[in-house]
């Protein structure tokens, strides 16, 4: 019989499959192990744009509804936590269409 493992390594593993899901939508060939003992800002090293960001965002939320089982407002927070504490550096491309610019 298979051990179960705990919440904690359950997490840690999704947060390692979030990282490199990002590093992927961005278009970097980069993953959480080639980042995981760095020391500097690697995070300001890649960009990644605002749609990007965006799909990221969703495919996480979602990712973590599934993984998690929990709702929507609780994944949302987890991955506003998570592109704040671990997106990349956003680039925007255009201004202009900005609905808050």
């Amino acid at each position: 019989m298979a051990k179960r493992i705990s919440r904690e390594q359950k997490e840690i593993e999704a947060y390692k499959t979030i990282i490199d899901e990002m590093f992927k939508i961005a278009g970097h060939d980069v993953t959480f192990d080639d980042i995981k003992n760095r020391t500097d800002d690697w995070y300001n090293q890649w960009t990644i744009t605002e749609y990007q960001f965006m799909e990221w965002t969703i495919w996480g939320q979602d990712y973590i509804k599934k993984t998690f089982r929990c709702n929507k407002i609780i994944a949302k927070r987890k991955m506003s936590m998570m592109g704040l504490n671990y997106g990349l550096k956003l680039q925007i491309i255009d201004n202009t269409c900005h609905p808050f610019m």
